[in-house]
């Protein structure tokens, strides 16, 4: 068996639903003030070297285009080329979107990931949503993506699909 490379990847965290708390007085979930998600993926004794960078901890709806310049910014200045973004669904192909449009540095991976019940409740998805994009990140091509229930989406297909609590493509039925 041959010697695998040790893949670096670059998380950079949002908040979102994948990492929030359930806000009883508001009924709602609100993002944490600190990301679960790093000692979450330590605890899966990884073999892959990642490293993490908080931009913010944001209900998505909330992220506006001075939080995706920094993605942005980061990105650009980064040494690594594999990212994985954690963001919460509502604006995640907006974000998406905008840096594909956006980001000048080319030969980079980008996935944005999130989930629809949040990664410390029973039954989450993010926590599937979290190991697909890794599992994705070293094999797909440059570009910007999106991975959500078992697919990866380019920016310009993806949509959440709000009644059926899932993304999909706009070009399949």
């Amino acid at each position: 068996l041959a010697c695998q490379k040790k893949i670096q990847s670059t998380f950079i965290l949002t908040g979102g639903t994948i990492d929030s708390f359930y806000n009883g007085p508001l009924d709602t979930v609100t993002p944490n003030k600190k990301s679960m998600i790093p000692d979450y993926i330590k605890n899966l004794n990884l073999h892959e070297k990642i490293k993490f960078t908080t931009i913010c901890m944001k209900d998505s709806r909330h992220i506006n285009t001075i939080d995706r310049k920094k993605m942005i910014r980061l990105i650009e200045k980064s040494p690594d080329s594999l990212f994985i973004i954690t963001h919460g669904t509502y604006t995640m192909p907006d974000s998406s979107r905008f840096l594909e449009a956006n980001l000048k540095r080319k030969g980079v991976v980008i996935i944005f990931t999130g989930s629809m019940i949040s990664l410390s409740f029973p039954g989450s998805d993010g926590g599937f949503n979290l190991g697909y994009s890794l599992a994705n990140i070293s094999h797909a091509s440059p570009g910007v993506y999106v991975s959500m229930n078992g697919r990866l989406f380019k920016p310009k297909e993806v949509e959440k699909l709000l009644s059926e609590g899932r993304f999909a493509s706009i070009f399949q039925t």
